[in-house]
């Protein structure tokens, strides 16, 4: 009898592995069903495999921010970021991933297909936008973040500007579910602890304390492995609280704008 009951724990526990394996991009990935409508401020642009939110900077030597949004959002949710940005005088285009809201139709989200949608964002903005190298801005929120530290690893962009980072996707789920082994299950990594020693530009992080999702500490974690970063810690921040404060464009707008 009591053979049995370990013998069936062992079942389960291999059924709860494989729904974790083969579940996992569901969970990682919760793409929003419906796309949410954009202002006629915004410009999209469709591409093979992604769809564009593109504002226009206001001269030809401000800065274009490129952004990458996080796991639960589409580019309606970053629309205020670039409102934000326009006012400032800077250019601002977001990236939409494979199978999220107007890109719903584009594939389904991986680590490869988000970095193919953002080799397309590179050339739109660099060929048929212009934008020099020493204008891009690299932006990431969340899954984002790691988006970002992939793109400027390879040299891309003068700056980059992190929000709630993560050391990477694996030590994320480690800490969601410690009775998993996450770290061999996982097919989307974004490891960006290994990327960041590479990552040559001035970045500047921002993290809240008391985040839910990305734990503080792995912000800060990466934040010492970048050889030029800014740790922006923001007391009693959470996960999706902090991009918007006044004090984080305090920061922001500067790093972003200033020479």
């Amino acid at each position: 009898m009591v053979i049995g009951f370990f013998a069936a724990l062992g079942v389960g526990y291999v059924l709860i592995l494989a729904l974790a394996f083969f579940g996992q991009r569901v969970l990682l990935f919760p793409a929003p069903r419906s796309a949410l409508p954009l202002s006629a401020a915004s410009q999209l642009v469709e591409l093979e495999h992604t769809v564009l939110l593109v504002r226009p900077p206001k001269s030809a030597d401000a800065p274009v921010v490129l952004h990458f949004h996080g796991n639960g959002e589409q580019l309606a949710s970053v629309e205020w970021m670039a409102d934000a940005w326009a006012e400032q005088g800077a250019g601002f285009v977001a990236v939409e991933y494979p199978g999220y809201g107007l890109a719903k139709s584009k594939g389904t989200p991986s680590e490869a297909s988000i970095l193919t949608a953002a080799d397309e964002a590179l050339n739109h903005v660099q060929i048929a936008m212009g934008i020099r190298p020493d204008r891009l801005v690299l932006s990431g929120q969340s899954l984002g973040s790691g988006v970002a530290v992939a793109v400027a690893r390879r040299g891309i962009g003068r700056k980059l500007v992190l929000f709630t980072p993560y050391t990477s996707l694996p030590d994320v789920g480690a800490r969601v579910m410690p009775f998993l082994p996450v770290r061999l299950l996982m097919r989307d990594r974004f490891d960006s602890r290994e990327k960041a020693v590479d990552v040559k530009q001035p970045v500047l992080i921002i993290h809240g304390t008391d985040d839910e999702v990305v734990p503080f500490d792995l912000g800060e974690r990466l934040s010492k492995v970048f050889p030029n970063a800014t740790l922006l810690r923001i007391e009693g921040g959470h996960h999706n609280d902090v991009a918007g404060r006044e004090d984080v464009w305090a920061a922001l707008v500067p790093f972003v704008v200033g020479r």
